[in-house]
């Protein structure tokens, strides 16, 4: 098949991947304001009910003064009821606040707790600001910090603030949302390398069969790639466990080899359903280009979507990736692949129904790996809290994951009691099968037959049925060798031979009177008998005997 389509699909995973920036939030943040605005989000976290900290270094000038940190919490009636709320003022917004639970932080010399010393910065005094706040509430909560200073001339401030729950290497950096992500991601990485090392063994076993086609190798490669994205994001959470910063670029590098294994198992799902090395040898020409516009316009519409994610995303809103029109238009491209999917599998079972004991099972199983993702990121956003909802989908969408890969795994297994094998043609037959002189559909589809599963036998014995594998020459029949030497001979409607009988002793003359026999006197010697070398070359029965033993 002309699947080279699979190298631009890789490379346009690779672009949506790299764009996918996605900003990380909490921990440890720093950064500068300046703005003409009177009230601005600066960042939030999800702290824990007894353990959370804040510890914060600000400074700006004097001139400047006086500037608000104002902490909301994520109550219908204070974060919702303010962000992104035009029509009100800066008064407004601070006045949702509750005094007595120490909700703002008054940058200035008078409030004890926001730790504030005017400094001499060269010419201009300005106010530094080092201190802490602890958090505590009934549940795990996402809290939202904000700075304010209305009726004023704008904001400046420089910030650095860090953000811990706990002093636990698993905790303390991490918002409670990600808890367990990194644990969860470890676990399935021990998982996926299991399964990656036992597809290696069996298409060992594959290769030795001649029954190791393409669409085993995009499995294999799926299986990997997912490795080396659950890899890299291992060692960024990792890193971020324990300094609160990360390498943001490892955590780039995990997204775009996830969506590289996601793309290239789809890709395989939908040549898997549309038959390719299970019942053609290729994909014909006009099949080849509606895939190809299908998987580059899947792949440029996750360029454009991650494009938004990364330029729109909002993080005073938006709390994962599928809480999120970008989320959304996911879900709906996954769901435009599994129409693609019923169609091809549908096709090819019509064709060649005796196909039925792997398509059934692969069809159930894949039309459950489609819906999953989609059903799951809607339960998430309506029935799961949102301070769970990350670490939640990110475990379930890695079992999801594992479950299409294990699976796939199960149905392929080359075991002789595996009656869902889909492979029954050699891969040293396809080449045989390219070449037919019967044209287009000669080349690409193969024989019926049901599996090639009855052939595994053990090693030590041979498989002499590789003797007789598929010829590239059609056999010539009697009649076609008489139709080509000798002249063309009448057949009626059936294609018959036409014979014709007549009395012929009216024109042949009558045969001459036979002639007697005359007395021998004497017989002639019999000729002396010669050695039979015939037996020789006879199959004997008996025990031992082979070829050119005499019994």
């Amino acid at each position: 098949m002309e699947v080279r389509v699979g190298e631009r699909l890789l490379w346009l995973a690779v672009l949506s991947a790299v764009l996918c920036v996605d900003s990380v939030f909490g921990k440890y943040v720093k950064g500068i304001v300046n703005t003409k605005e009177d009230w601005v989000f600066l960042t939030r976290f999800c702290f824990l009910t007894e353990f959370g900290r804040l510890d914060f270094r600000f400074r700006y000038p004097k001139s400047r003064c006086c500037q608000n940190i104002l902490l909301y919490f994520d109550d219908s009636s204070q974060w919702p009821a303010v962000y992104k709320k035009p029509e009100k003022n800066c008064y407004e917004k601070e006045a949702v606040l509750r005094p007595e639970n120490n909700q703002v932080i008054n940058l200035t010399t008078r409030y004890t707790w926001s730790g504030c010393v005017v400094e001499d910065d060269g010419n201009e005094e300005v106010l530094s600001c080092v201190g802490g706040r602890s958090f505590r509430s009934v549940r795990e909560r996402w809290w939202y910090i904000a700075l304010s200073k209305c009726g004023g001339d704008g904001l400046q401030l420089e910030y650095e603030m860090k953000l811990t729950n706990g002093q636990s290497f698993w905790t303390q950096h991490f918002s409670a949302d990600e808890f367990g992500i990194l644990e969860t991601d470890i676990t399935f990485l021990v998982i996926f390398t299991l399964v990656f090392l036992l597809s290696c063994y069996f298409a060992y076993n594959l290769k030795g069969r001649q029954l190791l086609h393409t669409t085993y190798k995009m499995f294999m490669t799926a299986a990997g790639v997912e490795v080396l994205s659950l890899m890299f994001h291992c060692v960024y959470w990792g890193l971020y466990a324990r300094d609160g910063v990360g390498n943001g670029s490892l955590k780039i590098l995990g997204k775009l080899l996830f969506s590289v294994s996601f793309l290239v198992f789809l890709l395989m799902l939908i040549l898997l359903g549309k038959g390719f090395t299970v019942t053609r040898a290729r994909i014909s020409h006009s099949g080849s280009v509606k895939l190809s516009i299908y998987m580059t316009v899947y792949t440029i519409t996750y360029v454009i979507l991650f494009i938004y994610e990364a330029e729109f995303f909002d993080p005073g809103e938006v709390l994962y990736a599928y809480d999120s029109p970008a989320g959304y238009g996911l879900m709906g491209l996954q769901l435009v692949a599994y129409v693609w999917f019923c169609y091809a599998v549908l096709v090819s079972l019509k064709h060649y129904p005796e196909k039925q004991p792997f398509y059934v099972p692969f069809f159930t199983t894949y039309t459950l790996w489609f819906f999953a993702v989609p059903v799951m990121a809607l339960i998430a956003n309506f029935g799961i809290p949102r301070w769970a909802r990350e670490k939640i989908v990110n475990g379930i969408q890695l079992g999801i994951h594992l479950y299409a890969h294990f699976v796939f795994l199960v149905i392929t297994r080359p075991s002789a009691a595996n009656k869902n094998f889909p492979y029954h043609v050699r891969t040293s037959q396809i080449g045989i099968l390219q070449s037919s002189p019967k044209g287009g559909e000669g080349g690409e589809s193969f024989p019926h037959h049901a599996y090639g599963n009855s052939s595994f036998l053990g090693d030590s014995q041979p498989n002499f049925t590789e003797l007789f594998s598929i010829q590239s020459d059609p056999v010539k029949t009697v009649e076609e060798t008489v139709a080509r030497k000798g002249p063309d001979v009448p057949r009626n409607s059936e294609q018959k031979i036409i014979t014709t009988a007549a009395d012929l002793t009216m024109i042949l003359p009558p045969p001459p009177p036979p002639i007697p026999p005359r007395p021998a006197s004497r017989s002639p010697p019999m000729p002396p008998r010669l050695p039979s070398f015939t037996e020789y070359f006879s199959m004997q029965s008996g025990g031992g005997g082979g070829f050119g033993t005499k019994a």
